[in-house]
Formats: C-alpha cells, sequence, structure tokens
C-alpha cells in the first residue's frame, strides 16, 4: 500500500482500509482494524486488541491500545473501541479495557482530543466532547456528549460527568458532576449552568428556561438530595418542552455512586 510509509512496521494481520494513510516509523499490531480514511502520524503506536473507526486524525507519538495500568490486568483480550471523526492530538494514551468492569474503552464520535491526554481502561467518551491538553481520564469514568474539560485536569476514577457540563482549568474531579453544570476548582464545585454551550447548540429559550429551573431547585433552594431528586420529577410535567433535559438530570443524579458536586 502506497499510503503506508516504508518505515512503518504493520503486522500483516491488521485489518487496515486501503484510503488509511499511516505515517514513518508508526507500529501496528495484528489485533488492529482501522476503517476509511483515518491517518496515523509518524511513531504512533497502536496495539492490542483496537478498532477505529473512518476518518479519525490521529497525530504523531499517539499511543493507543496499550495494556491498562492496573496491577489486576492478565493479559485478557479487552478493546479499545475508537468511534469516527475523532481528532487524537500529540502524546494521547489511551489503554484497553479490564476484564473486572466492561472489557471495553470507548470514544465515541467527533471528539476533539488535545496533546497529552490520558484516558484510562474502562473509561466512556461520549460524542462531540472536548478534552484541552494534559487531561488525565483514571478508569472507569463517563462522559457524556457535547463534555468540555479544561486542561490540567484529573477525573478520579469512576467518576462521571453528565451531557453539556463544562469543566475549568486545573480541577480537581472527585464526584459527579450533573449534565448542563458548569464546575471548576480544587476543592470543586459546581459554579453555574452552561448556558452559553446550550445557547449554541440550538437548545430553545423555553428549554434553557426549564433547565435553569432546575438548576435551581438542585443548588439554590437548600434541598436535600433526596427532595431534589424528588422536585425535579415534578418539573418534568411543568416542562414538557425540556421534559427529556429534566429527566435526564435527575435520573443522573439519583443514579450517583461517587455523590454529585454541589
Amino acid at each position: 500500500m502506497s499510503n503506508i510509509h516504508s518505515t512503518a512496521i504493520v503486522d500483516p494481520a491488521a485489518r487496515i482500509d486501503g484510503t488509511v494513510t499511516v505515517g514513518p516509523y508508526a507500529v501496528i499490531g495484528p489485533h488492529v482494524s482501522i476503517a476509511a480514511r483515518t491517518s496515523i502520524g509518524p511513531h504512533c503506536v497502536i496495539e492490542g486488541h483496537t478498532t477505529i473507526g473512518e476518518d479519525n486524525k490521529i497525530f504523531q507519538f499517539a499511543s493507543l491500545g496499550g495494556v491498562p495500568q492496573d496491577k489486576k490486568y492478565a493479559g485478557e483480550p479487552t478493546r479499545l473501541e475508537i468511534g469516527s471523526r475523532n481528532t487524537i492530538r500529540e502524546f494521547c494514551t489511551f489503554n484497553l479495557g479490564t476484564a473486572q468492569d466492561r472489557g471495553v474503552t470507548s470514544i465515541g464520535d467527533d471528539n476533539w482530543i488535545m496533546a497529552y491526554v490520558h484516558i484510562a481502561h474502562d473509561c466512556v467518551v461520549g460524542n462531540q466532547a472536548i478534552l484541552a491538553n494534559n487531561v488525565a481520564l483514571a478508569g472507569h469514568v463517563q462522559l457524556g456528549d457535547w463534555v468540555i474539560v479544561g486542561g490540567l485536569t484529573g477525573v478520579h476514577q469512576y467518576s462521571r460527568i453528565g451531557a453539556h457540563a463544562m469543566i475549568g482549568f486545573s480541577s480537581r474531579i472527585s464526584q459527579d458532576i450533573p449534565p448542563f453544570m458548569m464546575a471548576e476548582g480544587n476543592p470543586l464545585a459546581v459554579r453555574g449552568l452552561n448556558v452559553e454551550g446550550l445557547r449554541r447548540r440550538g437548545f430553545s429559550a423555553q428549554r434553557i428556561a426549564a433547565i435553569k429551573q432546575a438548576h435551581r431547585v438542585l443548588y439554590r433552594q437548600g434541598l436535600t438530595l433526596e427532595a431534589a431528586i424528588g422536585a425535579l420529577g415534578s418539573l418534568i410535567d411543568e416542562h414538557p418542552e425540556a421534559a427529556a433535559d429534566i429527566s435526564g438530570l435527575r435520573d443522573f443524579v439519583a443514579a450517583s455512586q461517587r455523590g454529585i458536586a454541589r
């Protein structure tokens, strides 16, 4: 294949579409599958049972599909799955899953992942997320769609960040961040609602107003968490235009195992 550089080392068993480009000195292992029009930069290492979708741009020195940084890992054939149209910048490290969890680390579609980002075993990253430089996700972390995480932020294992949330620069995430919220700091705190982000994504004024009311219930009325969950349930019928938004927020909070940042 003329679009694989002569210095690249590609295992013959790897499944690579004929439109994929592979840069100098890249190394691709036998259990790797790469779909159409993805570009692999110089010196990338892609190993393990790794599946990569279409139209991804993977920059130089990325390391994808390495074994988990987990002492319990014993060579199980766990996986890394990366969707389509992602940008993955220099020196990113994405690890395989572990048998103790779902066995797969997954990254969705259309994500913008900047340099030196680490995504550990069994993480789930949704679609349209932005992870700035030096973000580190510990094992089992979950990020919803459209999440933005500021640079130099660390996320504790098993933490969740809900859809449309925004995390400020250099934050320490050790609790769940509900959908739509803006949070930052060490110690961590929710500072408000990601209103501008919702506007940019086409949320109507009515939907945003309903989500603002849900935010007030959760953060401004001094309710216990149990009472706030009940009050959010009541808002669903009052705001049919935002029923799915409020229901998703309520369900996220109710399912929290680590507790939510408040």
